[in-house]
């Protein structure tokens, strides 16, 4: 009789167990059948744990997904709302610099690229005559309502935000300036050596897209492309936030996810490791991290689902992602 070998896996059950959604659609009424709105409480990995998504089917004619942004300037959701003739739903989105008001990644708006994201980083101490080049991550929405996330080259020059389906380690060199003949090069210093593959990289022709980054879920698995991306420093990755994500699920559902964080005792927020584990579970294909912290911030029906961090209340931003239905 053959010997059986049995290897057991020990994995903590705080990393098992997953999160408890409630339906809270009677919270955020009226809404259309195609759109459903829950919320958990229930602890993560021991601690006070708030948090909301929304889900919606891309399919759904009577609904229009659209971006909205500002001109050196930003605007709190609230504000958006009423701008925009009070949409089902409003969203943070792009990081920003508080300096200059400016988008600090790709926004396109009725397939118009009017952000762009920031090529150039530069080096410190040793490296301060180098510069590192990485293409940003952003989650786009077609002309015939597909979702995809990909990672982008974007020039002002250029009609179109050129995509590439996977990440790219930051290219290194001395040029202050990233061209796409160089975005080029760093696709193919990444690929294995002595390796020949088809460069798909080309017009990545979105009818409303934002940025953010880095990339959580890809191919239904977590993976966090934070490295490529130069998003987060260090250990920063495990530090907990407020967070805010977006990502679909293969029958063609947006999930948007936000995360309360920073109010002892209630909710504690997420790592990126944590985000990307709930929207694994909630079934996405695809899925990226957006601006958190006291930015982030979701509308439903102009009605406020986390609490957002900042003491002063809801926190201006350049740019915010919308749901629409059609009148």
């Amino acid at each position: 009789m053959p010997k059986v070998f049995i290897l057991l896996l020990f994995i903590p059950l705080s990393s098992m167990a997953q999160l408890q959604w409630k339906n809270v659609d009677d919270q955020y009424g009226p809404l259309p059948a195609s759109v459903h709105v829950y919320k958990t409480t229930d602890s993560l990995d021991g601690k006070p744990h708030v948090a909301y998504y929304l889900e919606a089917d891309l399919n759904d004619r009577h609904l229009k997904f659209k971006v909205d942004t500002t001109f050196q300037r930003r605007l709190k959701p609230s504000q958006y709302y009423d701008k925009n003739e009070q949409p089902l739903l409003v969203v943070n989105t792009t990081f920003f610099s508080f300096a200059t008001n400016q988008n600090l990644n790709i926004v396109i708006r009725d397939k118009k690229l009017i952000g762009y994201n920031i090529h150039t980083i530069n080096g410190r101490g040793k490296d301060t005559f180098t510069y590192r080049h990485p293409l940003g991550s952003a989650i786009g929405i077609s002309r015939d309502r597909k979702a995809d996330i990909a990672w982008l080259y974007t020039d002002s020059s250029t009609k179109y935000a050129y995509a590439y389906q996977g990440p790219v380690p930051a290219l290194k060199d001395s040029a202050i300036r990233f061209s796409r003949d160089a975005a080029v090069r760093a696709i193919q210093q990444s690929w294995p050596p002595k390796v020949r593959v088809r460069l798909d990289f080309g017009p990545w022709k979105m009818k409303t897209a934002v940025g953010g980054g880095p990339v959580l879920i890809q191919n239904g698995e977590i993976h966090i492309s934070n490295n490529e991306e130069i998003k987060f420093a260090g250990k920063a990755i495990d530090d907990k936030h407020p967070r805010t994500a977006m990502g679909y699920t293969r029958d063609n559902k947006l999930i948007i996810l936000v995360i309360e964080g920073r109010n002892p005792g209630k909710a504690e927020g997420a790592t990126l490791t944590q985000e990307a584990q709930m929207l694994k579970d909630l079934g996405c294909w695809e899925a990226l991290n957006l601006d958190g912290g006291g930015s982030s911030c979701m509308l439903v029906n102009g009605k406020e689902t986390i609490k957002v961090s900042d003491t002063g209340g809801q926190r201006p931003v350049p740019a915010v992602f919308l749901i629409q239905q059609k009148k």
